[in-house]
């Protein structure tokens, strides 16, 4: 049987509250139901979601954390505008592109342990980034 949606992905930390804030004010993803298992971490839910999106797993060290080949994780966004002002005036450096042929905005940036975040907008959101 093909899959037919992404499910989740997750992230390996040493950094938990760290990454708990940054997905929060970034990416609107708050936690939310998660089994009881017996490592720390946390389920992540956007505001109007019932299905967790992003996983994070904590309680290993830093130099035992791998990365893997996953190059990056894509989320559609709203509101370039605010997002740009926001990064700028945390200091976050980020990649603004437009996709050739389809106009979509990408936004990429990284998160505190380094995992590479993509933020699609409408095309129509073109006044913001020029």
């Amino acid at each position: 049987m093909p899959a037919t949606a992404m499910n989740h992905f997750t992230i390996l930390t040493d950094k938990l509250d760290q990454t708990l804030a940054f997905y929060a004010e970034y990416l609107d993803l708050h936690p939310g139901a998660r089994p009881p298992f017996k490592f720390p971490g946390a389920w992540l839910y956007a505001r109007d979601g019932n299905e967790p999106i992003l996983h994070v797993i904590a309680g290993q060290q830093k130099d035992v954390l791998v990365k893997g080949v996953i190059d990056h994780m894509a989320f559609t966004g709203r509101d370039l505008p605010a997002m740009l002002t926001k990064l700028k005036s945390k200091g976050i450096e980020y990649d603004l592109r437009q996709l050739p042929a389809y106009g979509t905005w990408q936004l990429f940036f990284f998160d505190p342990n380094d995992a590479k975040i993509e933020l699609d907008f409408d095309p129509s959101e073109y006044s913001a980034a020029a």
